[in-house]
């Protein structure tokens, strides 16, 4: 049997003390979610992030920083993810461009209200990675060897 790891990309986007998240439909039910996807070939974790956050939002975002670097074996069927979390500032809004199948809305939550339902986290790395970027420290794009 062989392990392989699933690279993943997420991103922390703040505004005016909300965060953008992801409504998605997995499971028979409705989670919430970083914008956030797996790495493509020939693409850079950065270029990931900036797509990924497009496709399922429908905003352009400037990276600021990397959040962390998590190791996550799912429970529910034993993947084992390591996700690279970024931190970027809203820059543009593509109202009319139509978001990824899986995507239910794009949403803009408070810390309050994402941990008020834990029930629709995705997983546990949701609010993981949004209190590592409250917490601090942010830690430079440069970090990042492409």
């Amino acid at each position: 049997m062989s392990w392989q790891p699933h690279i993943t990309v997420a991103t922390v986007v703040e505004r005016d003390g909300t965060f953008l998240f992801v409504e998605e439909f997995k499971a028979g039910q409705h989670v919430f979610n970083q914008p956030a996807g797996h790495l493509e070939a020939n693409e850079t974790l950065a270029q990931a992030a900036l797509r990924e956050t497009l496709e399922e939002t429908a905003w352009d975002v400037e990276l600021t920083g990397v959040v962390g670097i998590y190791l996550y074996t799912a429970p529910s069927n034993g993947v084992t993810y390591q996700r690279i979390c970024f931190a970027a500032r809203p820059l543009r809004h593509h109202p009319d461009r139509a978001l990824d199948s899986d995507i239910v809305r794009a949403v803009w939550l408070s810390r309050d209200e994402l941990l008020a339902a834990p029930d629709r986290w995705r997983s546990e790395l949701v609010p993981r990675c949004l209190d590592d970027y409250l917490a601090g420290p942010l830690h430079s794009l440069a970090l990042l060897r492409d």
